[in-house]
């Protein structure tokens, strides 16, 4: 068998990463990962992958199709194509149950949970709001490709000659408001509202291919697909006309639109190394320095009863309901008490520091290693003096000391890999009253789960949320308590 072979098969349960799990030859038979299927479907696949111990395929027939199926609202999420979304060929209540039943299986496979453990602390994967932030009502700036500014952290930049470089294209593109937000999300062809699935997006980064067009990556590929719209791209970002103009002299554009009504427009020159996938633009900063073509160096996001000022760079969650949502889980889970003392670790800006802080009123320490991060932290919990903050990597400041007990609440949010072992033993040596542990990532959740358990800790309830619609993304709030 080889790359572009074709199978049939009857496709199985959703896996984690956005395919189901079929077998060529029945039961027992080799595994393949069949991406754009939907559970139950006889469907043709196309092999796409070879691997030793399994195949990737894409569904390019679909012969018994599922009663979930729907046509997808984008006519770039089929195989071949944009790589972004993995779930659009599902109805959105259908994407629901896919990511619950990937959270539970994480937990059965890897955290060692049986199906009644599962059912004692887990439900359901809950959707968020639709986009509170709908329409944009100031309109976006216009784009100066000729004096782009190099970003900092620090305040606005001045323009000097040595800050400019070559025209970024090959004309002058303005930035525009879309004509409505009916034209920026039409077309959804889903059997939902689609004010919830589409439109939510606040942060994108669009590859440039050798020709200047702006597009996105097909699936495992650094391939660039030109598109015209992203469907789940904020109102203000489709609104732009970056898609529309090509980008000769560029690498990538980035777009931020904010829950506060501000849009900038970020990019990489081209020769830059292609920067990792992911929404923490800072964190992309080994592909090169970032210019700022449009909008302000600072953007306003609000959460959690408060307004925040975060470099347009910096990470801040990528749903307009999701910062505010997770803190909700989190207060609901850890109910600070006042006095209580505070771990806030992968912290950034702050989000739960400052929500921990104002409840309890002691000391509540962040932990955060971006630089752009721990700038933010300490501007937007200026006005809290309980609050401390280190700049340091969550390992390093737990081994050293930097961080001390003792400690009766702890949030960690650690990044898509997880927090690791180490951390976790740190942690329950500490001995705080509650952990809330809130992560992107099911599989690496339930590593370190499995770690917790086996220090004795328990899994009081965990809730997951549908952060990303359209896409085979979780985020999930875990409540541990010692046993």
């Amino acid at each position: 068998m080889i790359e572009g072979d074709r199978v049939e098969v009857t496709v199985g349960a959703p896996a984690h990463g956005g395919h189901c799990v079929a077998r060529i030859g029945g039961p027992h038979g080799r595994v393949v990962f069949v991406r754009h299927a939907l559970p139950g479907e006889r469907v043709t696949a196309e092999i796409t992958e070879l691997h030793r111990g399994y195949l990737r395929a894409d569904a390019v027939e679909i012969h018994e199709a599922s009663p979930d199926r729907v046509t997808p609202p984008c006519p770039y999420a089929r195989p071949g194509a944009c790589g972004g979304c993995d779930l659009q060929h599902a109805s959105g209540d259908a994407q629901l149950r896919w990511k619950a039943a990937v959270v539970r299986d994480q937990l059965t496979r890897l955290a060692g949970f049986t199906p009644e453990d599962q059912d004692q602390i887990f439900v359901r994967v809950e959707p968020l709001p639709p986009n509170p932030a709908r329409p944009t009502t100031s309109r976006p700036p216009s784009v100066s490709p000729s004096e782009p500014v190099p970003l900092s952290a620090s305040s606005s930049p001045s323009v000097s000659p040595s800050d400019s470089v070559p025209s970024a294209a090959s004309s002058s593109p303005s930035v525009v408001p879309s004509e409505s937000v009916a034209a920026a999300m039409g077309g959804c062809g889903v059997d939902e509202d689609p004010e919830r699935l589409l439109g939510w997006r606040s942060r994108i980064r669009y590859a440039i291919d050798a020709a200047g067009r702006p597009g996105l990556l097909q699936h495992r590929s650094n391939q660039v697909v030109p598109i015209d719209r992203c469907r789940i791209a904020h109102p203000a970002i489709q609104g732009l006309d970056l898609l529309a103009n090509d980008w000769p002299d560029l690498a990538s554009l980035q777009a931020v639109a904010s829950t506060g009504g501000d849009v900038a427009v970020l990019a990489r020159h081209a020769g830059s190394a292609a920067p990792p996938s992911g929404d923490d633009l800072d964190e992309a900063a080994e592909g090169g320095p970032l210019i700022r073509l449009a909008g302000p160096v600072e953007v306003t996001e609000h959460a959690g009863g408060r307004a925040w000022r975060v470099p347009a760079q910096a990470f801040w969650q990528v749903h307009p309901a999701a910062a505010g949502t997770l803190v909700d889980a989190v207060l609901e889970m850890l109910r600070p008490a006042e006095g209580e003392i505070a771990w806030d670790l992968y912290g950034g800006a702050g989000l739960f520091a400052a929500a921990l802080a104002e409840r309890t009123g002691a000391r509540t320490t962040v932990v955060e290693s971006s630089s752009t991060g721990v700038a933010a932290a300490r501007a937007n919990l200026a006005d809290l003096p309980q609050a401390e903050i280190v700049e340091a990597r969550v390992e390093a400041a737990l081994a050293r000391r930097r961080v001390t007990g003792p400690v009766d609440l702890v949030v960690l949010d650690p990044p898509r890999s997880g927090a690791g072992a180490r951390v976790v033993r740190a942690i329950a040596a500490a001995r705080p009253r509650a952990v809330a542990y809130v992560a992107c990532d099911p599989a690496a959740l339930a590593r370190d789960l499995k770690t917790f358990r086996s220090l004795g800790w328990r899994v009081e309830r965990l809730r997951a949320f549908d952060c990303f619609p359209m896409t085979q993304h979780i985020e999930c709030v875990a409540h541990l308590v010692p046993a």
